[in-house]
């Protein structure tokens, strides 16, 4: 006992007590985006209008419901990869606009094929409440086709297995410290 180095076995024990505790954070981080998850599948099946968010934190709670704006004036559209609503890749225009009662709002107004920005001069816009925020016309402008509808479902939920990797994390430096310390001692 008097051979086994104090400071390497404290910093490895430090190390796996960190690693263990972000494995049961990422297990906590799991059953509040299931949570999530589950708010959000529940929201996209009502069909009563919302407010659209002015920010991205007062969008937390309206994410997936429908909402309706005026977009007085178009600053401009861009095109970004997309899917339309029969999951074929292609390029999704969204329009930056400044809002009748003022503020902004992004609007996905459509799908193409085109590469080229879609042409619309604004006006009332309906839609689904998609995460930036940003507004996912229902129905599409300017002559383009459906987006596909924001899914709850596309949202990434990695939790589990970000804890298992923490776990095998702290088990590897286990092993590997004990593998050190057994040849340390051998050699001794």
């Amino acid at each position: 006992m008097r051979r086994l180095p104090i400071f390497a076995s404290l910093l490895v024990l430090a190390a796996v007590g960190v690693m263990i505790r972000l494995g049961f954070w990422q297990l906590d981080r799991l059953h509040q985006k299931e949570a999530l998850l589950t708010r959000y599948a529940q929201a996209s099946g009502l069909s009563a209008d919302v407010p659209f968010p002015r920010d991205a934190r007062a969008a937390e709670s309206v994410l997936y419901r429908h909402a309706r704006i005026d977009c007085a004036a178009v600053r401009g559209v861009t095109v970004t990869a997309g899917h339309n609503a029969k999951g074929e890749t292609g390029m999704a225009n969204i329009a930056d606009c400044t809002l009748a009662g003022g503020g902004q709002a992004r609007v996905v107004i459509g799908w193409s094929r085109n590469p080229l920005p879609g042409q619309w001069q604004g006006g009332p816009v309906s839609g689904i409440i998609a995460p930036g925020p940003r507004l996912v016309a229902d129905p599409p402008l300017a002559g383009l086709e459906a987006n596909a509808r924001p899914d709850p479902g596309d949202l990434p939920n990695n939790h589990l297995a970000y804890a298992v990797q923490w776990f095998l994390f702290a088990l590897t430096a286990l092993v590997i410290y004990v593998l050190a310390i057994r040849k340390r001692l051998r050699r001794a």
